[in-house]
């Protein structure tokens, strides 16, 4: 079961929306550094804009979230994020390890998950491309 302070981030990563956005300062420390496949950013109002952009850009995202281990600042939690791009619905799943100072704030939060099995390739035109990679570069057992 996870700790009170880690349960209240994930409540507020599952009612995620442009208004909630706005508590990020409740969660995330000032010099905090966010990084994913695609982005690498620090500070608060960056890691803002990168969750500013996911509003943008996608129908309906939200979190779910699976599986939570804890052990002293740290905390890695599995979750899957649903959806919507260009009227269809995606669920890409992931990992997050995220690290805490002693007031209990995110300093850093690194997301781990397979751009291109996850994403690309169920992208229509590119996923086919990396699907052909795939095949091209697996070793057969």
């Amino acid at each position: 079961m996870p700790t009170q302070q880690v349960q209240h981030i994930m409540d507020w990563y599952a009612t995620l929306n442009p208004v909630s956005l706005n508590n990020i300062a409740h969660f995330y420390a000032d010099e905090a550094r966010f990084k994913d496949p695609f982005n690498d950013v620090k500070g608060v109002a960056a890691i803002r804009t990168i969750f500013e952009h996911m509003f943008a850009t996608t129908q309906e995202p939200r979190f779910i979230f699976d599986e939570v281990i804890e052990q002293d600042q740290k905390a890695f939690l599995t979750w899957e994020f649903h959806f919507g791009l260009r009227s269809k619905n995606y669920i890409v799943k992931g990992g997050s390890m995220l690290t805490f100072n002693d007031r209990g704030l995110i300093t850093d939060h690194r997301d781990y998950w397979d751009a291109a099995e996850e994403l690309w390739e169920k992208l229509p035109v590119i996923g086919g491309l990396v699907a052909w990679l795939r095949r091209r570069f697996k070793v057969p057992v």
